[in-house]
């Protein structure tokens, strides 16, 4: 994961003009990494408005097996993950 300060160092506005948040080059990367580049925007939205810690357990989830679609792995994982949270909190 690469920190705010080496993506503003590496932004160039010309070739980068969509993006000018870290959560938004977060979820390029998550399009890149789960091969679905075709629903960046879906990944974008889940990195402004999901935790972190839980995409990253989805990802390594996802980045562990050979799935042939892991977009479909990831949101599986992501929704079991959301799942087990909200239990937690209605079980205290």
């Amino acid at each position: 994961m690469k920190s705010i300060k080496t993506i503003l160092e590496n932004f160039d506005p010309l070739e980068d003009k969509y993006i000018s948040r870290e959560f938004q080059s977060y979820g390029i990367y998550l399009a890149e990494q789960l091969d679905d580049y075709k629903h960046r925007g879906l990944y974008i939205k889940l990195a402004k408005t999901t935790h972190r810690s839980i995409l990253e357990k989805a990802l390594s989830y996802v980045s562990d097996s050979s799935a042939k679609n892991k977009g479909a792995l990831f949101m599986w994982k992501l929704q079991e993950l959301k799942g087990q949270k909200s239990k937690g909190k209605s079980q205290k």
